[in-house]
């Protein structure tokens, strides 16, 4: 099993969207590669709210036998906008920034080809973060699954997203 970190603006439908793949075995939302807490205590929902520099983040575990991790990023990046600096949909602050957060080089020499690709489709320098992961606190239960635990929660991703056919993930 491998671990990748994507943060993608509110992290309640990112985890939903993820939730769907073969391959993926679980998924976490939590708080990423903010400053470190001066006290050691888990920065809370306000805290981030608050502009405390974290980003809303998806712990994404998965069977790399069963999903390559290019796959995992092409379908992150179909439901981001790649350029748009602290902000996706209704969504602004620091933390719903874009990231990708890899545990170890070698993902990171996998994340490159791909970046550098949508970059070139995108035209621009994309505001999506590539960095190591270097901190992440789980958010707080009532977070976890939030969109099948409150279906009519908002969310910037659109709801066609989150029914991919076999056909259509290819």
């Amino acid at each position: 099993m491998k671990q990748i970190y994507f943060a993608g603006g509110c992290f309640w439908g990112l985890q939903k969207f993820f939730d769907q793949f073969d391959g993926v075995v679980s998924t976490e939302v939590g708080y990423a590669n903010g400053p470190d807490t001066s006290d050691g205590r888990t920065p809370s929902y306000e805290d981030v709210c608050r502009s405390s520099g974290h980003a809303e983040t998806v712990k994404v575990v998965y069977d790399e036998s069963r999903l390559h991790l290019a796959e995992l990023l092409r379908y992150y990046f179909m439901v981001i906008d790649p350029t748009s600096v602290n902000r996706q949909g209704n969504d602004r602050g620091i933390q719903y920034r874009t990231g990708i957060y890899f545990t170890e080089m070698e993902q990171f020499r996998e994340i490159r080809p791909v970046f550098l690709e949508e970059e070139a489709k995108a035209g621009e320098t994309l505001a999506v973060e590539l960095a190591p992961i270097r901190s992440f606190y789980p958010a707080e239960e009532y977070h976890q699954k939030y969109l099948e635990k409150n279906p009519g929660g908002y969310c910037h991703i659109p709801n066609k997203y989150y029914h991919l056919t076999d056909e259509k993930k290819r």
